[in-house]
């Protein structure tokens, strides 16, 4: 009995220590857009209208930083995305004219760890935003450009008995501006900068052994670079993402390491029509604290009705 009490207590800070400011739904939500969004990110490709885009993304944590013995933490999170969006043709501030953006997640994890059934629906992503006409030039779109104030909201599954979960039972404001600036006809550059905002989890793991969880503040981004290599067909590239906590999550009023991670990879966008496309992008992170390091892939379906 002496033996199971000493595993379960070396267990419990195990999970503790890695767990606790994970961006996989530990404390940072899981929706956050860390990689899912690349090329031509800074407006919709078919302009006003419906859209709706589909992610299938994989990640797998390959290494375990900051943990004495530097064990595997066996990690493996399946993510399906499905987003709603609509952009109007009517300006309201500025020049922009508004749009909304709704996504609805699906989360599988996998973790040598915690065995168990970890799937469900995550939080819900809902952001107003306004969008900009593209800068002209001579030879084409010179910029474009959008803001959107979105929020993220904890209807997914949570329980308090698990370290990982779908849901992160807390609300999270995640503003952020995209854009797209073309050096050339052929080639562009895209950036999508978030300032993350969190409120606290009030109802945190149990093995804790707290009430409350205080959850850091974040700036985080995505940024790639594509070159049109088939006339309006078919664009490859590099991109990246990029996370730093501002502020250091507290459990029990313990301040945690502060999350930092870089992530570079290659991608591609095939267009089958000015309508549908079809986005492929990899992540190798790097420059990791605090959190998993690993692999991330995202397949992305866009069509416009």
């Amino acid at each position: 009995m002496k033996g199971r009490m000493c595993l379960a207590s070396a267990t419990c800070l195990v999970l503790t220590l890695l767990f606790s400011s994970s961006a996989w739904a530990y404390q940072q939500p899981l929706g956050l857009n860390l990689g899912y969004t690349s090329f031509m990110d800074g407006a919709p490709p078919a302009g006003p209208g419906f859209y709706i885009a589909e992610y299938l993304s994989y990640y797998h944590a390959n290494r375990l930083n900051n943990i004495p013995g530097g064990a595997d933490p066996g990690l493996n999170a399946w993510v399906n995305l499905n987003q709603f969006l609509y952009q109007s043709n009517t300006p309201i501030l500025f020049g922009g004219k508004w749009g909304i953006d709704v996504i609805v997640p699906f989360v599988a994890i996998d973790s040598d760890l915690v065995p168990g059934d970890n799937d469900g629906m995550g939080d819900l992503l809902v952001g107003p935003y306004l969008q900009w006409d593209p800068i002209m030039g001579k030879n084409g779109p010179i910029f474009m450009h959008r803001i959107e104030l979105q929020t993220i909201w904890p209807t997914g599954r949570y329980t308090e008995n698990k370290v990982l979960n779908p849901g992160s039972n807390h609300f999270s404001f995640d503003p952020y501006w995209a854009a797209t600036y073309f050096i050339a006809p052929q080639w562009t550059v895209d950036w999508r900068i978030h300032y993350l905002w969190n409120a606290n989890n009030d109802d945190p793991f149990v093995g804790y052994g707290v009430n409350e969880v205080k959850v850091g503040q974040a700036v985080h981004a995505n940024f790639s670079s594509s070159y049109e290599v088939l006339p309006k067909q078919l664009r490859v590239g590099v991109n990246g993402y990029y996370l730093q906590e501002i502020t250091q999550s507290e459990i029990g009023g313990v301040e945690q390491g502060r999350e930092q991670v870089l992530a570079l990879g290659p991608g591609a966008l095939y267009s089958f029509s000015q309508n549908t496309h079809l986005f492929f992008n990899l992540y190798f992170e790097m420059a990791v604290h605090n959190r998993p390091e690993g692999e991330f892939a995202v397949l992305r379906l866009v069509h416009h009705f």
